[in-house]
């Protein structure tokens, strides 16, 4: 498969590019610092440098893609990045392809259907209430997607964690909360790559988790 990979070179996106190489995908990645793209990779990809919200990158990064794969992180400086990136992504992938996206949401949004605790209920509301601009752009983000006639998939995890990949499955579910609280980064990179591989959860937004 050939994956458009955006933030790369961020904690999480690291693990996803490493992922989707070791599994033989053809990856291209989208960077504003190649030289931050780790050594033993730098040489396996095709890099497109510039902003993950800039239409003429992106459609660069899109050529010849079967897939895109975002694994952007919060960014304080910009606080509504990733519903810039949505709109330009779907603009782009409506007309030209791919039509296949998967990217990180975060388990403090809520979607129709969704079938959360009492307990988690309460820990979405006060993130949305306290969190400030950062946390009102992923469900501005959702809007986006959702609106689209595209098939993306938002994975929703819990707290990052740095830590090993586990060695038992994830929880995973498109409305259920998970029973586990936390998600090392390198089982979010691969349940990116897992996701567009087997073509997991269309138009959902997906718990994932680390089992405890």
């Amino acid at each position: 498969m050939r994956i458009a990979l955006i933030g790369a070179t961020g904690r999480t996106g690291t693990y996803a590019l490493h992922t989707a190489l070791d599994r033989g995908h053809s990856v291209t990645v989208l960077v504003r610092d190649p030289g931050r793209l780790p050594a033993d990779t730098r040489e396996r990809v095709r890099v497109v440098v510039g902003d993950a919200t800039d239409p003429a990158a992106l459609a660069d990064l899109l050529t010849g893609a079967d897939a895109v794969v975002s694994a952007l992180g919060p960014a304080g400086r910009q606080p509504h990045l990733h519903t810039r990136t949505a709109r330009a992504l779907v603009e782009l992938m409506s007309t030209t392809g791919p039509r296949r996206f998967v990217g990180i949401s975060g388990a403090g949004i809520d979607v129709p259907g969704d079938q959360k605790t009492t307990k988690d209920k309460l820990i979405s509301r006060l993130i949305q209430t306290l969190g400030g601009e950062v946390v009102k752009d992923k469900p501005a983000e959702y809007q986006v997607w959702a609106a689209s006639d595209l098939d993306w998939s938002l994975v929703r995890p819990p707290r990052l964690v740095d830590g090993p990949a586990s060695d038992r499955p994830l929880e995973h579910h498109a409305h259920r909360s998970t029973r586990s609280t936390r998600i090392t980064r390198s089982d979010l990179g691969a349940f990116l790559i897992d996701t567009v591989e087997q073509g997991l959860y269309p138009r959902l937004a997906p718990f994932t988790a680390t089992p405890r």
